[in-house]
């Protein structure tokens, strides 16, 4: 039944949902929240079918958007049983509408617009007065462009009000504590490290396991503390023996800069230390975590062809750190001990993006997707991003908070060196020479 109370949002009557970036688990669980909130008030929800790819081509004439084949409007018996469901019901591409936009002069322009300007005008076109945004921090930037695009219109033009949801299992998003998907992922690639564990303890082996997470360690050290890793190595840990430098000219400018990059050889070193030190123990196996985010610090040598995606992000996937770095270690070893030690590396991440989702996460993805209608209707917010806190309490967070002024970017959420969550990875890990790596405490397992 309609509402009857009075909301700052009670103009919004048709509401459009996008999804964009990567799978994450418990995906639905926040699109059925947030439908089921508007369509009980009254209110219709359109879902727009892999994230922009559609809306960024629109045309009045060449180029329509169709019912059933380019957007669905849910109806409630679509959202019956949704929330645990796996997958995304709507699907998702990464495709960026504001690919062309480098700084908020490019809003100005046109030609640079050229595709903000066809999502909005799809938007006004199917009657739609607010857009859902859910996806990562590019899609959070996406969501920005489309906001500010809509100031810079003339006062008469009609607002389709923007609000934005977190979303990424790489738990490196500003603003919130924990992104939903991000302990499924966990859990199951900790499973995954559990049975190579076993594996590693009955054959005497060890195992080099990379982990998604991009550039962050949140995936990484979450991985290796509920899976039991011996050690875990993220962006975060690169410092002394592990960095290197190296000279490479500005893609853009030409000219020479000096960038932190990973030192190959002496992180092989600190894996065979760690080796050893086991090996002090009578202990010959083992399990090894790396974040992928390590790959966009390896020397140009390493990644040379290596494409990027939309967003110009390296493809991390196709650069196999942990194969890269089981060769590098295991040559490593026999130079130090004249000795063979088997070490396979072993990609983790994919599996996980449409897992069942953690009690957990459905729980937050629904309060997210309540959150969005909340923040629309009962707020009247525009240029936000739904957020919780505490014991998922609900907050918001303007865009301008999230986004750099100057170049209209989002910023990556590291793990802080030295913080407990820091110190607890650490701590769980196998002792090495501190004196020489000075990485934590470390444990006798």
């Amino acid at each position: 039944m309609p509402n009857d109370k009075k909301f700052p949002g009670d103009n919004i009557r048709r509401v459009g949902l996008v999804f964009s970036g990567g799978p994450a688990p418990a995906a639905n669980a926040v699109i059925s929240a947030a439908a089921t909130s508007f369509l009980e008030d009254g209110r219709e929800v359109v879902g727009f079918f892999h994230g922009y790819s559609n809306l960024q081509d629109y045309h009045p004439v060449s180029h329509r958007l169709l019912p059933d084949r380019h957007y669905r409007v849910f109806r409630e018996e679509d959202l019956r049983g949704l929330r645990n469901s796996r997958g995304i019901v709507i699907g998702t591409a990464r495709s960026n509408p504001g690919s062309t936009i480098k700084d908020p002069s490019d809003l100005d322009d046109p030609e640079k617009t050229a595709k903000l300007r066809a999502v909005y005008t799809a938007l006004v076109d199917l009657e739609i007065d607010a857009l859902i945004s859910i996806g990562g921090d590019d899609t959070l930037k996406t969501a920005n462009f489309l906001y500010l695009y809509q100031q810079k219109l003339p006062a008469i033009a009609k607002r389709v009000r923007i609000v934005h949801v977190p979303k990424t299992i790489d738990n490196d998003y500003r603003g919130i504590d924990f992104t939903f998907g991000f302990f499924t992922a966990v859990d199951v690639m900790a499973k995954e490290l559990q049975n190579l564990r076993a594996d590693a303890l009955a054959t005497s082996s060890y195992f080099i396991v990379e982990t998604m997470g991009r550039k962050a360690g949140w995936l990484a050290y979450g991985v290796a503390i509920a899976g039991e890793a011996h050690l875990v190595l993220a962006t975060e840990d690169i410092r002394g023996p592990l960095r290197t430098q190296e000279q490479i000219p500005d893609p853009e400018t030409g000219e020479m800069k000096t960038y932190d990059r990973l030192n190959v050889v002496g992180l092989a070193d600190f894996i065979v230390d760690t080796v050893l030190a086991r090996e002090t123990r009578n202990k010959h196996y083992g399990t090894i975590v790396l974040a992928e985010g390590l790959a966009e610090m390896l020397p140009s040598e390493y990644v040379s062809g290596v494409g990027r995606d939309e967003h110009g992000h390296l493809s991390l996937g196709k650069v196999d750190l942990a194969k890269l770095m089981a060769e590098v270690a295991q040559a490593r070893y026999i130079e130090r001990t004249g000795h063979k030690q088997k070490m396979t590396g072993v990609q983790l991440g994919y599996e996980s993006r449409c897992a069942a989702p953690h009690a957990f996460d459905v729980m937050l993805g629904s309060q997210l997707g309540i959150g969005a209608y909340r923040a629309l209707v009962e707020e009247g917010l525009d240029g936000h991003m739904v957020s919780t806190e505490g014991q998922l309490e609900l907050t918001y967070v303007a865009f301008e908070k999230l986004i750099d002024h100057s170049t209209l970017k989002t910023e990556v959420r590291f793990i802080h060196g030295g913080s407990d969550f820091h110190r607890l990875a650490h701590f769980l890990e196998t002792r090495v020479d501190q004196e020489r790596w000075n990485l934590g405490q470390r444990n006798e397992d």
